[in-house]
Order: structure tokens, then sequence, then C-alpha cells
């Protein structure tokens, strides 16, 4: 059996439409036709004869070799995740910190230098500050938004600058463009986190940034289902650094995380659009709201980097972060009387989630670095669902009384 239907080409299908490349990017059809991508549940592969199997492993032959290095299911969510973000290749990982850590490590040694912005999520700032320097790699952290601390920060032994913009969990931003000029002058690798804004509302790339990192377990996947993550960068990179790292340490995706995910990017779009309306509307609703006294959201006129955003990013993204009064037993009374926002430390659900990052997310930290990172213990994240905004409106004003 064969195809009957003719297929997109990769050339022909970079040119289609966002939502388009979603659905139909890296599709690899077997034999029998099948509509829903094909679900390959295999650790190894067969040969046709010893020297198929030898051509394989020297890089001739293009066939799959072992699940760890590359499969079916896990090759057409890279392809469609590389198609909609503009880059040359992509390879999925185990989790959005197995992304962070190997886009790092894969190119560092003793002696390097990295520069990373000080609002971070939490892992990410153990990696900087903790795991490097283990190995002989010495780290500055600086203040994202101050172009000059990046550029004072700089060393002749400088190979990577680091950053996420919206940061996690303050929705401070950083110029891409800016610190990508610095980068470049520098002769480093920018590598930027992308999760909050996702790549429907955010090209870091195409402002400049050498590679981008996920954590598909957040928007990609948006059902709370699976852990997966995803660096996305050049053939170059790939080939001079990350695909003997990944190989040879093992933090690969499973092709059925990996098929969560590719069904996951068909309905990215959607779920993005509905998220961020109600994210920008409840924004404007609970800046209005007695018992809180401050809202961070990035499109908003009050957003101290409302230009940036607005010229950086296509959309205000799916998280509002707010203060309440009465600092943690506040933040906390509000949390426990919440009924339709559930707490949890996950993002981009389509169920609405909140936290408190003081207590969670940032906990490791000590008040001192949470307060030089702008998070206070009256400091709320909420990731904006996709249930009505008016019930998620009401849940907020209802809870609000317990503060």
């Amino acid at each position: 059996m064969t195809e009957t239907v003719p297929k997109l080409s990769s050339a022909e299908i970079a040119q289609l439409r966002p939502e388009t490349r979603l659905v139909q990017g890296g599709i690899l059809r077997s034999p029998f036709g099948e509509t829903a991508e094909a679900l390959y549940l295999t650790q190894g592969y067969v040969y046709e004869s010893a020297e198929q199997a030898e051509a394989r492993f020297k890089g001739e032959d293009p066939g799959f070799i072992y699940t760890r290095y590359s499969n079916p299911t896990a090759a057409m969510f890279e392809t469609r995740l590389a198609l909609l973000e503009g880059a040359e290749v992509a390879r999925g990982t185990a989790s959005g910190m197995a992304a962070v850590t190997a886009s790092l490590l894969c190119q560092l040694k003793a002696g390097d230098h990295v520069v990373a912005a000080r609002a971070l999520f939490g892992s990410c700032r153990y990696v900087i500050e903790e795991l490097l320097p283990r190995f002989g790699i010495a780290t500055t952290l600086v203040d994202g938004t101050d172009l000059a601390a990046w550029k004072a920060a700089v060393r002749p032994q400088t190979r990577v600058l680091f950053l996420e913009s919206p940061t996690n969990p303050t929705l401070e931003l950083v110029d891409i463009a800016a610190v990508a000029e610095i980068s470049k002058a520098a002769g480093a690798c920018l590598i930027v986190d992308n999760v909050f804004a996702t790549p429907m509302l955010q090209s870091p790339l195409a402002l400049g940034a050498d590679v981008v990192v996920y954590s598909a377990t957040k928007h990609i996947d948006g059902q709370g289902r699976c852990l997966a993550g995803v660096v996305l960068c050049s053939e170059k990179f790939l080939t001079d650094h990350l695909q003997t790292f990944l190989r040879q340490t093992g933090p690969s995706i499973s092709p059925f995380n990996a098929w969560v995910m590719l069904k996951g990017l068909e309905t990215l779009p959607l779920r993005v659009e509905r998220s961020q309306a109600s994210a920008a509307t409840l924004a404007d609703r609970m800046a209005e709201l007695p018992g809180i006294t401050r809202v961070i959201y990035p499109w908003r006129a009050d957003h101290p980097q409302h230009e940036l955003a607005r010229r950086q990013m296509r959309g205000g993204g799916t998280l509002v972060t707010f203060e309440v009064e009465g600092g943690k037993a506040g933040a906390f009374r509000f949390l426990n009387a919440l009924k339709v926002v559930r707490i949890s430390n996950n993002l981009g659900d389509a169920k609405s989630l909140v936290t408190h990052p003081a207590t969670t997310t940032h906990q490791r930290f000590s008040p001192e670095a949470r307060a030089e990172m702008g998070i206070f213990d009256g400091m709320v994240r909420l990731s904006v669902g996709l249930e009505h905004v008016d019930d998620l409106t009401d849940d907020i004003a209802r809870a609000l009384q317990a503060v």
C-alpha cells in the first residue's frame, strides 16, 4: 500500500501560515496511509544487511538507529516545531530542564564563562549558579533589563548568554534583539527560554537568538499530560555541539510523549489565542478589584516595559502575575478560597492554575535573593486556561473577600 494523496514538500509547508504548519508539518505516513500520525513505540530498528547497519552508524544512510538517538514519532514533532519556529532543526528532550541543561553543557567546558539574567525559573538559576561552577564554568548574573550590565559582564572567556523573556514569575522583559547584538559582538551563543511567550507570540531566532529552548510540558502539551522539552537551533550548532551530547548522555524524549506533543501542536494557536484573550481581560478586571495592590501583564500600559512588549511580542501572553494585600498570609487565604482556579505549580494548561512563587517555584532562594528578582510574599502567578473569563473573574473576586 502507498499513500495516494500528494504530499506537500517541506519547502511548500514552510511557506504556509503558522496554523497550517502546525497541522501539516513533519508528517511521516506509513504505507497504511493513516490520518493521525503513527506512534512508533520501538527501542531499536532492524537493518537489511550488515553493510546498511555500518552505513547508518557512519551517517551515510539517513535511517533510524536507536530511539535514544531518534525516532519517527519524535522526528515528526521536531520537524513540525522547527517549521513553526523558523529553525533549521529541533531536538526533543525528556523535559524542559533537560533542554536547558543540554543547550548549555553541550558547548561549555572548564574555563568558559556564562552571563545570565538573574530573573530566572528556580531550576534554571540552579543550573547557572550551582551546577555549572562545579565543572569549572564561571557564571555572572545580571539585571536582564540593563543592557549596560550585559555589556559589562562579558569577558574574553564568555561563551554563552542565557535569558528568559518574559520571566518567571515577574513577567519582566529582556530586549532580545539588543542582547543578541551584545552576544554576537562577543562571539558568544545567545540561548533564550521562550516558554512563557510560546512560539505563537514571540520568535527569538528572528530577533537574533542562536538557540531557543522550551518546556513543551507547558503550552505545547497544554493539557497536563506529559513531560517534554525541545532545543531549536542551526544545523551547525546541532552538528558541532548538541547531537553528540544528546546521543551520549541520553536525555531523549519518549515516543509516546513526542506523540502527545505532536498532537498538542495542532491546537496550540487556538488555545493560546483564547487563554491570552482571557488573561488580558482578567488583568484589566483584577486591577480594579479590592485586595489586589498590583497587576503585572506585559501588554498593559502600566507595565514598566510596555513598549518593549508591544515591539517584541505578538501578544501579552497567558500569564498574569499580581500581588495581594497581607503578604504570605493574605496570599494563602486567597489561594485557599479559590474554587474554579486550582493551586498548581504548572502553567500553560487548559485549566487555570495558580501558585505562590515564594513558597513553590522559588522557595529555595533567600528572601533577599527573591526580593532582588522582584518576588515578594504577596505575589501570585496565574496561568489562565480555557474556562469562561466571567467564571474566572467571579472566582477571583470571591476569593479576594478572604483577603
